[in-house]
């Protein structure tokens, strides 16, 4: 495991799924079994995903993990669920709605250690039928990948379904990339940890209560939030999603009231792939990816506009350099530690996943997906996940997790409701979602 994975080992698995209509020539019994033979062909080619982790006590001290493959043919876990009443319009919140709690049941492995993968699945697919269409839930463990890998996987088990559907042979278009990386010098295997025992590593996160909502954003709102960000800072190179990080970063530090000294800080979850020279593959798999972030005090974010703190975010993107990357490995190898849920600062917010993982193109046979979801995993008070607007065009729906008065606070942001647009509706998502 790199220096990228090793720090995983305590934040939650990634958990994120897809919704859809049933499919019109498939009987439940068919579907399960589709998805059963090409899950087990998706594991031949992500084959660390059928293992097990193994964290062991070094000789002469420290911990150190990684990942064992077949050695008790332990493999991945499918399973079968029914959610009873539930339908389309109840996973699909009407606007104003909060999430609704029991998507976390689409789920397995709740609020599960990317640790627990020692003994439990580093994959799990739960199919839950409801009474009007399907949900396939991913549970993908973080240590093994980030959010990039985890769409490659969802993405190539899709395309192996889609060719079993036309009786065609499977031939990945995009298969992975399982050399790991590391820097000569630093970073090598085994990367040891300064703990005295596997379960020193192990500390536990459970989010406070939260409210959690998607909130769509059109193209054409977020082509005026770019002009406008330009406009203000004068500079002509930030992009949408900076544009976009901002927005939200300056709205939800004005809906929790902070006074004026208060530090804060927008982190950005930005891919090291391409950044490094050479480049990494796009299709390598693992994780690659760090969150950085961009500080000042609530009063100065406040007190300039939506330019100016734009910028800031445009600058931590520009200078995440090939060498900026190597000097955060060699300063991790210094003093190598895993990062915890409880380590996030309260004052902040995390922009995390991204409007560019095509998750509406994970297409099993039967056709585009009507929405995305996530379960409990790696969520707590300030994090922002976005996806790609399900009509695409450059539209992103961002899914946010506040504490209730910070959501009721933001839902009344002028700032924030002069961007925000409508969801699409329903009948929209259904008529156009069957082929």
């Amino acid at each position: 495991m790199s220096a990228w994975d090793v720090p995983m080992l305590c934040p939650h698995y990634i958990q994120k799924g897809l919704l859809f209509t049933y499919p019109p020539d498939l009987s439940l019994e068919q579907i399960i079994q589709r998805l059963r033979s090409s899950l087990e062909e998706a594991l031949f080619h992500f084959y660390p995903l059928s293992g097990r982790l193994r964290v062991v006590t070094c000789e002469g001290g420290g911990v150190t993990c990684h990942v064992e493959v077949g050695v008790e043919g332990e493999g991945a876990e499918f399973v079968h669920a029914v959610a009873d009443g539930i339908g389309i319009a109840d996973v699909v919140a009407a606007d104003g709605q909060d999430l609704p709690d029991f998507l976390k049941e689409f789920f397995p492995l709740d609020l599960a250690l990317n640790f627990d993968g020692c003994t439990s699945p580093l994959l799990v697919i739960q199919l839950t039928e409801l009474k009007d269409c399907i949900f396939i839930g991913c549970v993908f463990n973080h240590a093994i990948g980030d959010g990039t890998s985890f769409w490659h996987f969802f993405d190539a088990f899709a395309e192996i379904s889609r060719c079993k559907a036309v009786g065609k042979e499977v031939v990945l278009s995009r298969p992975p990339v399982h050399d790991k990386w590391f820097i000569g010098g630093y970073g090598e295997p085994p990367i040891k940890l300064p703990y005295s025992s596997p379960e020193e590593v192990v500390v536990r996160f459970s989010p406070p209560p939260l409210r959690e909502r998607m909130f769509h954003f059109s193209s054409e709102s977020l082509a005026k939030l770019k002009a406008k960000a330009n406009s203000e800072c004068g500079k002509g190179t930030i992009s949408t999603f900076q544009a976009l990080s901002a927005l939200m970063w300056r709205c939800i530090t004005r809906a929790r009231g902070f006074p004026p000294e208060q530090k804060t800080s927008c982190r950005l979850a930005i891919q090291n792939r391409a950044r490094l020279q050479p480049p990494l593959s796009p299709n390598y798999f693992g994780n690659s990816i760090y969150a950085a972030p961009t500080t000042t005090t609530a009063g100065e974010l406040l007190n300039n506009n939506l330019g100016w703190a734009a910028w800031k975010a445009h600058e931590v993107v520009s200078n995440h350099t090939d060498s900026a990357i190597r000097d955060m490995v060699h300063k991790y190898m210094q003093n190598p530690i895993v990062y915890n849920l409880h380590m996030f600062d309260i004052h902040s917010i995390m922009m995390g996943s991204s409007p560019r993982f095509d998750m509406y193109g994970c297409d099993f046979g039967w056709g585009k997906a009507l929405a995305a979801r996530s379960g409990s995993a790696n969520k707590f008070d300030g994090k922002v996940s976005a996806y790609p607007g399900w009509e695409g065009g450059g539209s992103v729906d961002l899914e946010v997790c506040l504490l209730p008065e910070y959501m009721s606070a933001l839902e009344g942001d002028e700032e924030f409701l002069a961007v925000v647009s409508p969801p699409i509706k329903l009948e929209v998502l259904l008529g156009k979602s069957i082929k």
